[in-house]
């Protein structure tokens, strides 16, 4: 039985990884042929497809840059790239449980193969990857790998009842996301003119302007978390020692990098508008959960600093070189600006009426 279950469990694995593999190989050979590399191996573009699969797990890199082997990190990685291997695992997740001819018992057994099976190809692949140059660090890839493969299976074969308080938490987190990617969206079209320029200025041709394309819609999702960074009040970093909020702004230079057009020139103070949003969210949570228990709405807060901490340790890293160290949202301050804010927006919503009462 366990035979049976490893062998349908190995071959979806393998599917679900060439799913992401196959076209990235085939974009990584047509780059690799029309810009060539440094040193002319084939064995080049092999790697940077294991670079850009392991790079879709945000599994980060440290790098000794050229000429002087200038040690680097690159762990500022797109979010948005995520999504392939959550779509590849659910496939393969749910084509195996289809492979158990409707034993339910052995479903678990297939969800926890499956992840062990993916963690381990995934490891050997950060491993065998690494040259002088570009070092993926391949220890840290079970830690991202297995609860990645874990949770996205977890979501296949079966309705899953999440507790109320996940599902509260996770729409209202989702919420403010949401208003936040609108205010981005807004921004870039407010400054087209400068996401354009800085288009041009790298000149990327054909091939190179389709996958800069590509990489900016990738890193939408990291952009619309400094969105709400900034809007939190504690702002984001592009570079080292800069800060953008509505408080402060300190920024020495920027890559061109189209997205970043949508940057503020300038404190606002507009942006405090921001933090009464954060706070009409905590409201709205207890407006959700305060029919029920005041114990689901404790469990809610805590569940969205769960979910905090994860996004802001997303939204967060290191950009290749030492002038691009910090970009992103601080994870801590990120984290307790908006539990803070969350937390008393939703005590003022259940205090503030009891007071009046109490008048």
């Amino acid at each position: 039985m366990f035979g049976r279950v490893l062998g349908s469990t190995l071959t979806q694995v393998l599917r679900s990884i060439a799913l992401i593999l196959l076209p990235t190989s085939f974009i990584a050979l047509i780059a690799w042929a029309t810009a060539g590399s440094a040193t002319g191996n084939t064995g080049d573009p092999m790697r940077a497809v294991l670079w850009i699969w392991l790079g879709a797990h945000q599994i980060p890199f440290t790098l000794s840059l050229p000429p002087a082997n200038t040690a680097g990190l690159l762990s500022y990685l797109p979010l948005g790239a995520l999504l392939f291997p959550v779509l590849a695992i659910r496939s393969g997740v749910s084509r195996t449980i289809d492979r158990l001819d409707g034993d339910a018992s052995l479903v678990p057994l297939a969800r926890a193969l499956f992840a062990t099976l993916y963690t381990i190809i995934g490891t050997l692949f950060a491993f065998v990857s690494t040259t002088h140059a570009v070092r993926p660090t391949w220890y840290l890839a079970p830690v991202f790998l297995l609860p990645i493969a874990l949770i996205s299976g977890a979501t296949v074969g079966r309705r899953l009842v999440f507790g109320q308080a996940i599902l509260f938490s996770t729409r209202i987190i989702s919420l403010m996301l949401g208003v936040a990617s609108i205010v981005f969206g807004v921004s870039i079209f407010i400054n087209l003119s400068t996401v354009r320029n800085l288009s041009l200025v790298l000149e990327p041709g054909i091939i190179g302007g389709f996958l800069l394309l590509i990489l900016n819609i990738l890193y939408i999702p990291n952009a619309v978390v400094a969105t709400l960074g900034y809007f939190s009040g504690v702002g984001f970093a592009v570079g080292s020692g800069s800060i953008i909020s509505p408080f402060s702004f300190h920024l020495h230079s920027i890559p061109a990098f189209p997205l970043l057009g949508a940057l503020p020139s300038a404190t606002s103070r507009l942006g405090v508008l921001g933090i009464g949003a954060i706070l009409l969210s905590g409201a709205l949570l207890t407006n959700w959960t305060i029919a029920l228990s005041t114990r689901v709405l404790i469990q809610s807060l805590f569940a969205s600093l769960l979910i905090i901490v994860a996004i802001a340790y997303a939204g967060s890293g290191a950009l290749i070189t030492d002038a691009m160290s910090a970009m992103g949202v601080s994870p801590w301050k990120f984290t307790l600006a908006l539990a803070g804010e969350l937390t008393l927006g939703a005590l003022i919503a259940l205090y503030l009426p009891r007071l009046g009462k109490h008048r």
